[in-house]
């Protein structure tokens, strides 16, 4: 028994089960997918949504009558042939191709008119929810906090693509399936009026006969469905998350190739990919069960539904109480009407899967929610954002930095940084420097205190590991902006400033360039892009740790030529480092978060001197 918890106005509320609280959740998703994607038809959604579906609707009332035409028109020929009447059936004939023409254009058109709206919706949920992922660096944050949110490349494409195909789908074949089954149980219930039974010394009249028959058949095939496919939604759900995973191991052996291909891993990866699709072959042998068992009754239920009404009819049309042409309409409408009841029998897999994967792409608007709401509440700590109005051109106050369950990964640094200055932010791996570097950025959110820039100034970022983007050599060298924002001139002068002359001739080429490119000609091609962009701010995130001593010497020399003004902030490990910069910040790592334990100014003659000895190194090492 449930032991109830008392609620904030002194009510009693009873726990739920755990069954009953991933009930609620389920249902939950399932009203917050809808409560986004409806606004396609809202203020903010298409203003061609409501025409698209008013002619989806007029199109399907268009198709309703002409399949009443064709319900009228068989009883007509079938009376006329046991008529004998052969210039009826000719003139029935001359009107079929008619028929034919009208019905096969309104549902290619009733198609079209479905189709453009799935195609609408998606495209304006899809643009939607990237809008949200990608905002804020949403995208990066999802990586940090817990939650049904994995996957997201899935969920907005495969999974909202089903979620917005599915309901259009179901609510034009729920429509078709009220209107057919409203206007031929008309139809049966005129033509085959009571029927009279015997039933000891009396009779037995039964109104309406047809259409008790043709309810009571689709009760049973739909309950039956309803029963032998009641565990669909779930086997659905987890055997697209199995498929998601499966997928998302695919997409980590081909990012990861080269380090793969270099420790000999294949056997570890393939144990990995055999259990990830091991996963998916046993989701999906449960998936097959639930298909032959629900084919098993839509396919009885088809081979049978011809055939019960002309039994039906049988008796009447011996008695010579019915025409044939009133068999053979009563038998297309009673089949008709049992295809209306029973479009939920051939739909059920479809929906199921419906439920999944609007569910999944809820769970991700779900986790998108909690990072809107933890940007506006005052309560969560997060890092503030302000503006220096004069002086220093950064400053951190107070700034702790910590995770998303609260625990301090830095604590109350303070420091000012005034233009020009170059600053190194060091301390031992795993004292916080990356992620001092990610709340300065505005990329982390989680802490205190507050981080401030000199109004109007330009922040830019050389991590670790540079994104190189798909196409050609141009967009990787001028993102984040479009490769057509500089000419091939300017790109190739940064190119020739970083070391990487050889590759001018091939910056409109298309290549695999995230392939190609070693780790420190990527680091490189981001020092070119630094020269595009002019920023007042450099933040350097380990930029040179894939570069030899010699070149990184190089980048920074170039870096502190071209950028004279510009004020830097470096994090890294090297000592040769030192001689680049005016600054030094030591992070330490202690308990409950690492701490500032020193900041101190490097004193110029340092450099000088670290020169000379490391020169002197080098020729000792050539003439060895």
């Amino acid at each position: 028994m449930n032991q109830p918890v008392v609620s904030s106005d002194g009510k009693d509320v009873p726990k739920l089960t755990p069954e009953e609280m991933e009930k609620a959740r389920k249902a939950f998703l399932l009203l917050r997918f809808l409560k986004s994607a409806r606004g396609y038809w809202g203020p903010s959604g298409e203003k061609v949504a409501w025409l698209c579906t008013l002619a989806l609707l007029l199109l399907i009332v268009a198709n309703l009558a002409f399949q009443y035409g064709f319900n009228v028109w068989n009883r007509r020929l079938f009376d006329a042939i046991e008529q004998r009447n052969s210039s009826t059936v000719l003139f029935l004939a001359e009107v079929f191709p008619i028929l034919v023409i009208g019905s096969v254009g309104l549902v290619t058109a009733q198609v079209y008119a479905r189709m453009l709206i799935q195609r609408r919706w998606r495209s304006w949920l899809t643009k939607e929810l990237i809008a949200r992922w990608l905002a804020h660096g949403r995208y990066y944050q999802l990586n940090l906090i817990d939650g049904d949110h994995k996957n997201p490349e899935a969920r907005i494409s495969e999974d909202l693509r089903i979620a917005t195909e599915a309901p259009v789908d179901f609510v034009s074949g729920v429509l078709v399936a009220f209107l057919s089954a409203s206007t031929f149980i008309v139809v049966l219930w005129s033509i085959g009026g009571a029927l009279t039974l015997p039933f000891g010394g009396s009779t037995i009249v039964i109104p309406g006969f047809l259409v008790i028959a043709a309810v009571l058949y689709a009760v049973i095939t739909s309950t039956s469905i309803a029963v032998i496919g009641r565990n669909f939604v779930q086997v659905s759900e987890v055997k697209n998350q199995t498929e998601a995973e499966f997928r998302y191991t695919l997409t980590r052996v081909r990012e990861n190739g080269e380090s793969i291909a270099l420790l000999g891993g294949e056997q570890e990866e393939r144990s990995e990919l055999d259990r990830t699709f091991g996963n998916v072959r046993r989701q999906w042998r449960l998936l097959s069960h639930q298909y032959m068992r629900t084919t098993l009754v839509s396919h009885t239920s088809m081979l049978v539904a011809g055939v019960v009404p002309v039994l039906l009819c049988a008796p009447k049309f011996l008695a010579g109480e019915m025409t044939l042409g009133e068999v053979m309409q009563a038998a297309s409408a009673f089949t008709i009407v049992q295809g209306a009841f029973g479009w939920l029998v051939d739909n059920y897999p479809r929906l199921a899967d419906w439920n999944a994967c609007a569910r999944r792409v809820a769970s991700l608007m779900t986790s998108l929610d909690e990072l809107e709401r933890a940007e506006e509440n005052d309560t969560i700590g997060r890092i503030q954002r302000g503006e220096v109005k004069q002086g220093s051109i950064l400053s951190l106050h107070d700034l702790s930095v910590t995770l998303g369950d609260g625990r301090a990964v830095v604590k109350e640094t303070q420091v000012e940084i005034e233009p020009g200055e170059r600053v190194l932010v060091a301390g031992e791996s795993g004292s916080g420097k990356s992620t001092l570097v990610r709340a300065i950025s505005g990329l982390w959110p989680w802490g205190d205190g507050t981080v401030s820039f000199r109004e109007g100034s330009r922040l830019f970022m050389l991590p670790q590991r540079p994104y190189i983007p798909s196409g050609t050599l141009r967009r990787a060298i001028a993102y984040p902006r479009g490769g057509d924002w500089w000419t091939a001139s300017d790109l190739a002068t940064a190119l020739e400033k970083v070391g990487l002359g050889q590759l001018k001739e091939k910056i409109d080429q298309e290549a695999p360039w995230d392939h190609i490119l070693s780790g420190g000609e990527k680091q490189r091609v981001s020092f070119a892009r630094l020269l595009l962009h002019d920023a007042d701010i450099v933040v350097l995130d380990e930029a040179t740790s894939a570069l030899d001593e010699k070149t990184q010497d190089a980048m920074m020399e170039m870096l502190l030529r071209e950028l004279p003004s510009a004020t830097i902030l470096s994090v890294g490990h090297r000592a040769e480092l030192e001689e680049f910069h005016s600054r030094k910040i030591t992070l330490e790592r202690q308990d409950g978060g690492a701490r500032l334990v020193s900041d101190v100014y490097l004193a110029q003659y340092g450099r000088r001197k670290n020169v000379i000895s490391r020169l002197l190194k080098r020729s000792r090492t050539a003439s060895d």
